[in-house]
Formats: C-alpha cells, structure tokens, sequence
C-alpha cells in the first residue's frame, strides 16, 4: 500500500510537470524559495532492508540536481542570504539553499567534492555528541535489530510485546511502528527502551553509532571555506518536543558553545532534530530565539514565503525523499506545488491556468 501511495505521487509530479501546470503556478505558489534537506550523501547499497533509504541520494544526484537549479536560474545562497530574503518582496529570481543534517562522514567523501567542484554555499547541521562519539544513534540499532530477528519482543508502554517480522515486507512495517513508537518517548524513556532491545538481540549501539558523524578534523576544514555554514543541531539529537524545557535549553546552547568554541567562530543558525511537526512547536521555537540563534530549519515540507510570511524559527525544508531520482519531480516541488496541496486547490489551480 505505501508503495503504490508513493508511485501514485510520483505520478502527480511527474503530470504536473509535463502538463506545464507547475510552471503555470509557480508565482503563486513559490514563495521567495526553497530550502533542501538532505542527510546521506553516498553511493546505493545492496542491502535488500533499507527502511531509512529515504535519507539517501547519491553523488551522482546531487551533482545533477546542482546543475539543474543553476540551469533553471535559481540562485544558490547560504543559509545566511536564504533568512534575509524571506524578509523581502518576492525577488524576480527565485533561490534555493542546500542544507545537509547530521555531519555524517560520508559528506566529506561524496558531497563536498561534489559541493566544491560546483562552488555552491551549503550548510550543515552538526549533534556535537556524536562527532565527540557520545552520540546514540538508537535509529540504527533499531535497524539492526530488526534486520537480525524474525521475532521480537520489548516493553512498550510497561507490558511485554512480541512482534513476528520473518518477510522483507513484515520488517519494513515493523521498523515504522517501533521508530514511530520512540519518537512519541522522552528521550530517557528511548535510551531505556533501545538499551531494552539491543540488550536482548545482542546490537552494540555503540558500534553502530561511532562511524556515524565527520571529525573535529573535517569540521575545522569545512569552517574555513567561506562557501560553508556550520550550525547546531544540539548535543544528542533529542526530540525536543519530548523533552523538559530546561533540557530543550541546554541542549540548544550546550551545542552552539561547543561548535563555537571548538571552530574558533559564530555558530549562528539551528535546526531542530528530526524536525517533523512532532518534534518542535512555539515552546522550542522560543527557545531557539532565547539560545540566539538567527534561524532555526525545521522538516516541514514547504517553500519559504516572502515578505516575513516563514518564521525565522520554523523555516520549511524540502526534505528530499532519496528513493526518487527524478528531476522533474525535484522541478514541481521547487514549485510549490507539490502532492501535499490540496486537490482542490490543484483543481483550482489548474481551472485558473488552463
């Protein structure tokens, strides 16, 4: 069924770009423009359970979508620029801002040759904990975990669960149920509850955590090229929204401290973890504006709106899904106008421009 939603949406892209109607909408709908999400950066592996695929595109997309924006004439900005002209009147020119999460190590071996050889500004959002190998990336050991097991069994909720997961279809389902599961959790509640699992089925979290996230070396190479952007995605990668708000806090100023003091510079732009509408609201909003931040990227599919319509603390990303390869598709969503709208307003959109 998930599968045949996301040929269905593929499918609405690619009309809406052969039917000229994105095109058609895009003052409308467009906004000042657009910021890009992306998290791994590296070659298709062969591994038949992949539930987090999503999170990937490789060099080779990532190179051919650069060309493509400077083909369509978007202007590639910084972060920086990307807040500023949100502020302003819709610009004849549209722009894009590229943004990678998590300072994985794969970045420095597959997207920043490819970022340099086309001289593009980006930014990066970097947990400090994990580039310190403190970090936890319990996402991981749960992938593990369920890769391993055709049975599985934790407390959930303080009564015991099993779960049967024997077919590739069977894991996928359950990956999404349990990942769903610890996202509603206090970030406590997750280490017990990981630590639970990996106990059981024998996954050592440290191990899949520690060649997760670039260096101190890397990350001091990267703040030296005027074209990157160092921001602060906290310490540990909490979900904010779970956790209390002293702890939001000090996760928030703890990591922009360590980026600063550890690169020799300002840390001045934030992006919420996971950033799903779960994961923040107007409290971490608030307190992202109280750490000092200047901006703050969230996950929330949207274009950023002009004339101050995008809060600088909740500025809508793209979050590109890495099982698609189309440009086309990738040239609808820059629109605007994207499987998310509404089809009355798609029906509207068309009769208006047909």
């Amino acid at each position: 069924m998930l599968f045949r939603r996301g040929m269905l949406a593929d499918m609405g892209l690619e009309l809406a770009y052969f039917t000229g109607l994105s095109h058609a909408c895009e003052r409308r709908t467009g906004g000042a423009g657009a910021i890009l999400k992306f998290e791994h950066v590296r070659p298709r592996r062969d591994d038949p359970f992949q539930p987090l695929r999503l999170r990937d595109i490789t060099p080779g997309f990532l190179d051919r979508a650069i060309s493509a924006l400077k083909r369509w004439n978007f202007d590639i900005v910084s972060i920086d620029e990307a807040a500023e002209r949100s502020r302003q009147a819709v610009p004849a020119r549209r722009f894009v801002c590229m943004t990678f999460d998590g300072g994985h190590r794969d970045f420095m071996t597959f997207a920043y040759p490819v970022l340099s050889h086309h001289r593009v500004p980006f930014a990066l959002y970097i947990p400090t904990g994990f580039v310190d190998g403190i970090g936890k990336a319990w996402w991981l050991a749960l992938e593990q975990v369920v890769a391993r097991n055709a049975c599985i069994g934790l407390v959930m909720n303080r009564a015991e669960h099993h779960f049967f997961a024997a077919s590739l279809a069977a894991k996928y389902q359950l990956y999404d149920v349990l990942h769903a599961w610890m996202m509603t959790l206090s970030p406590d509640d997750v280490a017990i509850a990981i630590g639970d699992l990996c106990g059981r089925y024998g996954v050592d979290i440290d191990a899949a955590s520690r060649d997760l996230a670039m260096n101190w070396q890397d990350l001091a190479k990267l703040a030296r090229d005027p074209q990157a952007t160092i921001g602060s995605a906290t310490v540990n990668y909490p979900n904010l929204a779970r956790t209390k708000g002293t702890t939001a806090l000090r996760e928030m100023t703890m990591g922009r401290t360590v980026l600063e003091t550890a690169l020799d510079g300002p840390c001045r732009h934030f992006a919420y973890p996971f950033g799903g509408p779960d994961c923040f609201g107007p409290r971490e909003m608030m307190l992202a504006r109280e750490a000092g931040f200047a901006s703050a990227v969230s996950a929330g599919q949207g274009v950023v709106g002009a004339d101050g319509q995008s809060d600088l603390m909740a500025l809508p990303r793209i979050a590109w899904d890495g099982r698609r390869s189309s440009l086309r598709a990738l040239r609808v969503v820059l629109s605007g106008l994207t499987a998310r709208t509404p089809k009355t307003q798609v029906q509207e959109l068309a009769t208006n421009y047909g």
